[in-house]
């Protein structure tokens, strides 16, 4: 079937590009800089993780809350204005605190705003992409483009302001990410009301349970990565220009991979698609934990676009099957909350402790090795789904 062409009465749909662009933006500031700039004030690296995991920790919180008042209210937009402006308020506190315990603070309530931004734009562009009729992965690679684009540019700013300044290019974006939310629309959908039982049945769905348990060992990997890539590039002798570019080149990747995902879903079990991945993961973790010089990151950025990219867009697609149109912004956050929240509470912790006992070259080849366990736990889920389905056909 020939994909809808975006003119005319599509402008939300342009409209939504364009928010998913900005909120990413926002998105790659945080993850590409902040390590580095608790790294730049002398915190150790046993600290430098704990305040990484205290961002996931306020996800852990915050995401199945915003998800759930989102399907409870049938708004996703107004749940975006209301934490995009709470995220700029907080990101300006940083210019007024100092030291490791009011960081933590500062942190965690940044991210209870930072949590939802990238998540329901997600699941809006999910929800947009069925009632239109088009493809999820081309909305959704204009986040990836906007990730890559400000984290080159902003490597650069920082480059010459000091990464002590990264809250002037966060707070324009998050500013610019609001102006936009305030032009998005919300998608037509169920008028079933949304209780709180509603919610807790999908944190009691087994098939939904035993899916999260295999992801985690491969996305505890890939938000260690998140945390430590940039101070791995500084420890290795690179630039802050040089994270730019190791995030754009990443995300490009990424958004070539999403702008071709609608072929491969339609001929491949989406399972075979997340072994594939995760494969994928193992031999980019080994072989980052072998490399002496920063510029030998670069090209392996290349592979996050397989890896990442393809496991992500095929996650999440196959989570919305799960649920009925109604609780699918819940189901969406909830996947979304175990792939970065809870992983990058565990991610964070280890790897900052692995970092001052071992060097972060120890913590990448341990990455590697996790993600191989994910990849051996998806082999095992889908025989037992297989073995399901032979059974179900046979009666």
């Amino acid at each position: 079937m020939k994909e809808p062409v975006l003119t005319g009465s599509h402008s939300a749909v342009y409209r939504l590009i364009i928010y998913l662009f900005f909120a990413y933006s926002t998105n790659t500031v945080i993850i590409s800089y902040i390590s580095v700039f608790y790294r730049e004030e002398g915190l150790s690296g046993s600290e430098v993780g704990i305040l990484m995991a205290v961002g996931p920790m306020a996800m852990l919180v915050a995401q199945p809350i915003w998800g759930y008042l989102s399907d409870k209210f049938k708004t996703i937009k107004r749940m975006l204005m209301i934490a995009l402006i709470g995220l700029i308020l907080t990101a300006s506190l940083y210019y007024i605190t100092s030291g490791f315990y009011q960081y933590i603070i500062v942190m965690f309530v940044l991210f209870l705003f930072l949590s939802p931004i990238t998540p329901l734009g997600d699941s809006l562009a999910q929800k947009t992409a069925n009632y239109r009729g088009l493809n999820f992965g081309r909305l959704r690679m204009w986040g990836s483009f906007g990730f890559a684009t400000t984290s080159l540019i902003t490597g650069y700013i920082l480059s010459i302001i000091g990464v002590n300044h990264f809250v002037i290019p966060l707070i324009t974006m998050a500013f610019i990410a609001f102006i936009c939310a305030c032009l998005v629309e919300d998608v037509p959908g169920s008028t079933k009301p949304v209780t709180i039982i509603h919610a807790l049945k999908i944190g009691v769905n087994k098939k939904l349970a035993l899916f999260l348990g295999c992801i985690i060992f491969i996305s505890i990997p890939h938000r260690t990565n998140d945390s430590y890539l940039g101070i791995y590039i500084i420890e290795l002798g690179g630039l802050e220009s040089m994270i730019g570019w190791a995030w754009f080149i990443a995300v490009i990747a990424e958004a070539f991979v999403f702008a071709i995902s609608l072929t491969w879903f339609k001929n491949i079990h989406p399972i075979k698609l997340i072994i594939a991945a995760a494969f994928i993961f193992v031999i980019r973790w080994t072989l980052m934990s072998f490399i002496t010089n920063p510029w030998f990151i670069l090209p392996l950025q290349v592979l996050h676009g397989f890896s990442f990219g393809l496991i992500y867009i095929t996650a999440l697609q196959y989570v919305s099957k799960m649920f009925p149109e109604q609780l699918q912004a819940t189901g969406h956050v909830l996947f979304i909350t175990t792939f970065f929240a809870l992983s990058g509470i565990i991610g964070s912790l280890l790897g900052g402790i692995i970092m001052d006992i071992f060097s972060i070259a120890h913590m990448y080849f341990l990455m590697g090795l996790s993600s191989f366990i994910g990849m051996i736990l998806f082999v095992i889920f889908l025989l037992f789904q297989e073995k399901k389905e032979h059974i179900k056909e046979g009666l």
